[in-house]
């Protein structure tokens, strides 16, 4: 069974400023309840394509860490189209934990075979991935972050009419493939930023290689690092959520939003600027967030 693309009314929800600027969120987030945001749309060509050349033993394989939305969008993606996945996990000391995470229970549930592998074996992803080719020839193999060119080409369906009369289109950057996708498609005229969640100076390199075009800038939104939640984050989400009705969760759409909030309050967008910050999902992380944070005495996302 292949993946359908979804309807294209994704609400568009105006954040009210006292500014003179026009803020609005686009509901990546709403597009599945399982496969949720840019990664539905990551994974729409790769999983199509590979099913309709009718492989043998049809078999997906892909990386991620212990709480990845990744992992948990492939697990949901194949047993929805009827094929068996493989999810190779950074971290063996997970091994015998897994039920106690959020995230790979979810996984185990979707029917997706787990194999964690120490995080000296999971730098090393090209060897890996050479290995599981060799094993399962007839396999498709997803990057970690799930960033490729037919990811790209999926990002494209992020963007229609709708979206064509913005100024600026932010997005949260992990592995690159979104805001490249992004950058690629947008109209001439549209300037793109990515939020970097992760402090990776290759980034701008990766994004050049999948898009030629140099309409976008990166900025950092880390906050301490990839996965570090402070307790500003956390109250920021938590009143963006009372004030606007809207879930944001601590890694990506939540950073890049509260850097966003920043920005607008230095004045770095000129006055009348439309604005559009595109909600990539991620919600089933914050679960596993919770989790965490209940072991350090500390507020939780509600």
């Amino acid at each position: 069974m292949l993946l359908k693309a979804p309807a294209e009314n994704i609400p568009i929800q105006e954040i009210p400023l006292q500014k003179n600027i026009k803020l609005f969120i686009k509901r990546e987030d709403l597009i599945h309840p399982q496969i949720s945001g840019n990664k539905y749309w990551k994974l729409f060509y790769n999983i199509n394509t590979y099913l309709e050349n009718n492989p043998e033993n049809p078999y997906i394989i892909t990386f991620g860490g212990a709480f990845s939305n990744h992992i948990a969008a492939v697990s949901a993606a194949g047993n929805l189209s009827g094929v068996q996945t493989l999810g190779i996990i950074r971290g063996e000391e997970l091994q015998d934990k897994w039920r106690d995470n959020p995230t790979l229970l979810f996984a185990k549930r979707n029917g997706m075979n787990l194999k964690f592998v120490t995080r000296e074996e999971y730098r090393y992803k090209e060897k890996l991935t050479e290995f599981l080719q060799n094993e399962f020839p007839h396999a498709l193999i997803i990057p970690e972050g799930g960033t490729n060119e037919q990811a790209v080409a999926g990002i494209k369906m992020m963007l229609n009419n709708q979206t064509k009369d913005f100024d600026y289109l932010c997005t949260a950057v992990g592995t690159g493939g979104t805001v490249a996708g992004i950058a690629k498609f947008c109209e001439e005229n549209q300037k793109v930023i990515g939020f970097k969640v992760v402090d990776d100076t290759s980034l701008e390199n990766k994004i050049a290689e999948l898009t030629s075009r140099q309409n976008f800038n990166l900025i950092d939104s880390c906050f301490g690092g990839y996965g570090k939640i402070k307790d500003e984050n956390i109250r920021f989400i938590n009143d963006f959520k009372e004030k606007y009705g809207i879930p944001l969760e601590p890694v990506y759409t939540g950073k890049m939003m509260q850097k966003v909030f920043e920005l607008i309050d230095e004045d770095f967008f000129p006055e009348n600027s439309r604005i559009l910050c595109f909600h990539t999902g991620g919600l089933q992380g914050i679960e596993g967030a919770n989790q965490l944070l209940e072991k350090q005495n500390r507020n939780l996302i509600i």
